[in-house]
């Protein structure tokens, strides 16, 4: 009979060659992804296929393009809504707004965009501080099924109640059903609203320099990241912020403790805004 050392070295074994087959069927890298998000993940998909271990998938991953592709989409990060922590809007609002209004052109990206809503939640906020006319979004994700529906800008129509309630939140005044048009069951954002944004795919695991930004939105991306990776993006992001470009992260994200944190001042601490130091000494 094994031991729980043997068990679970094992069962580590076996989820290294399902990544392993991930990556080479698929090129995407999960290698340096947090063990327990990677281990969540697979044991849902070995509950609902009603298989007995990981290895079991290891075959499926490299013949079932259906399984692989289930696979991938339990793999994706897509927890999102429109103004999530408004408090952090109304920071950004406040506090980072005022800098970048006054640059003839901003330039915002927003990584691991997931399904949209905070971007179309940044086009509505630019848009009534008068700062849209001025501003290209980049919205990007690895995932281009989930980038098509952030393309769409579709969303249940029962969302919206929540989605006003964050947006009132957030401070602001306008009607939020100015933002969208209503087809029965369904909200679609306004088209003035994605005229200045441009979804395409970035893999933050793998892809290069997405330059010369003056705001960059990563939040709730990072925690799923082991400490390699969190340093390997976060360098990513300092690279392509202009010097005194803004950082903005999740509510459980942090530089702390990473090999940047020195090249950045903390505009707020608790909605993890930080600022790249314009000289570094």
């Amino acid at each position: 009979m094994k031991s729980d050392k043997e068990l679970i070295e094992n069962e580590d074994l076996e989820i290294d060659l399902v990544l392993e087959a991930l990556l080479r069927k698929s090129d995407y890298d999960y290698t340096n992804y947090s063990k327990s998000h990677i281990k969540r993940r697979l044991n849902h998909r070995l509950t609902v296929s009603g298989m007995e271990k990981f290895s079991d998938m290891i075959p499926e991953i490299i013949y079932n393009p259906e399984f692989l592709s289930k696979l991938l989409a339990d793999l994706s990060i897509n927890v999102t809504e429109m103004f999530r922590d408004p408090g952090f809007f109304k920071i950004l609002r406040s506090t980072v707004f005022p800098y970048v209004k006054t640059y003839p052109f901003i330039k915002i990206w927003h990584a691991g965009c997931s399904s949209g809503q905070e971007v179309y939640s940044m086009a509505i906020l630019l848009t009534e501080e008068k700062m849209y006319e001025k501003s290209q979004i980049y919205a990007t994700d690895f995932n281009n099924e989930i980038l098509n529906s952030a393309k769409e800008g579709v969303y249940p129509l029962d969302y919206m109640k929540k989605y006003t309630t964050n947006y009132q939140l957030v401070g602001c005044s306008n009607s939020f059903a100015d933002y969208y048009i209503t087809d029965n069951s369904s909200a679609l954002i306004s088209p003035v609203l994605k005229k200045n944004i441009l979804f395409s795919f970035h893999n933050l695991v793998t892809d290069g320099v997405f330059g010369e930004m003056h705001i960059i939105m990563c939040r709730n991306v990072l925690i799923y990241f082991d400490k390699e990776l969190q340093n390997r993006v976060l360098k990513l992001f300092y690279d392509s912020l202009i010097p005194g470009g803004f950082l903005c992260l999740g509510s459980k994200e942090s530089i702390k403790f990473s090999e940047v944190e020195n090249y950045f001042e903390v505009i707020s601490l608790n909605e993890k805004i930080f600022r790249k130091r314009i000289n570094v000494t």
